[in-house]
């Protein structure tokens, strides 16, 4: 038999045992790149984050808050604790500031409190008046964000809703918040490291409750935050840091 048939059929059988090899590592790219989660535990949000649709923003062309999220801190939600003829501003007040006073004449106003601020870690004391803006009331998704990423298809009801769900909100520091805008997890991240996986936790609950998709930047840095915490629970409208008070 030739020498140059021998080497040829070595070759073949070599690539035949080779395929299985590099297809596999193939489709495991693949999975790795569409934010795909074998291991993701059910109900944690590293298996939240490999249901979301991965795409590119959409246009921000024409984005009007008013116009297409309401009235800014209106009382329209359909989370538990709502509806109580207080505006989400003050719930949200209410909810996460420590010892929060309400003043005497209405029982929706919080005039002074203490925050112990999730993005920077700081101690702050609110006090209503001139200094109000130094604690301000975040959407962790901004609706900037979300307009670009899927609320555009939502109904007018639906994007006021995310627009004043208590999942979506957290105050927060006022010149961290303004810091942030209406960047997303790829472009801004809390300086209190010990409060990402919280906030990206967020951000995937609610993205996935209102069926919005993320960015391929944003879910690769969603992921690189989650390595910390793969096993961390989806927050819901119950979890203990998202009800409102009573």
């Amino acid at each position: 038999m030739p020498h140059h048939t021998t080497s040829r059929r070595r070759g073949a059988v070599a690539t035949a045992l080779l395929l299985p090899l590099l297809l596999t590592a193939c489709s495991k790219d693949r999975d790795d790149k569409s934010g795909g989660s074998s291991d993701g535990k059910p109900g944690s949000v590293k298996a939240a984050l490999a249901e979301l649709p991965v795409k590119k923003a959409a246009p921000k062309a024409g984005y009007d808050r008013k116009k297409h999220f309401g009235q800014a801190w209106s009382d329209r939600t359909d989370a538990p604790g709502s509806g109580n003829g207080c505006d989400t501003r003050n719930d949200i007040l209410r909810r996460d500031l420590k010892n929060p006073k309400l003043d005497g004449s209405a029982k929706c106003t919080v005039t002074s409190g203490t925050l112990a601020d999730p993005y920077t870690g700081k101690t702050i004391r609110f006090r209503r008046g001139a200094q109000s803006s130094a604690v301000q009331i975040d959407h962790i998704v901004a609706l900037s964000d979300a307009w670009q990423t899927g609320a555009q298809k939502l109904s007018q009801a639906r994007r006021e809703a995310l627009a004043n769900d208590p999942l979506n909100l957290v105050a927060a520091d006022g010149p961290a918040n303004m810091g942030k805008g209406d960047k997303d997890a790829a472009d801004w991240l809390p300086a209190n490291k010990a409060y990402a996986c919280d906030y990206v936790a967020r951000q995937i609950a609610v993205k996935r409750q209102y069926k919005l998709w993320v960015t391929p930047a944003e879910h690769d840095a969603m992921t690189r935050v989650l390595k910390t915490c793969p096993a961390r629970a989806v927050p819901t409208a119950k979890s203990p840091e998202v009800v409102l008070k009573p």
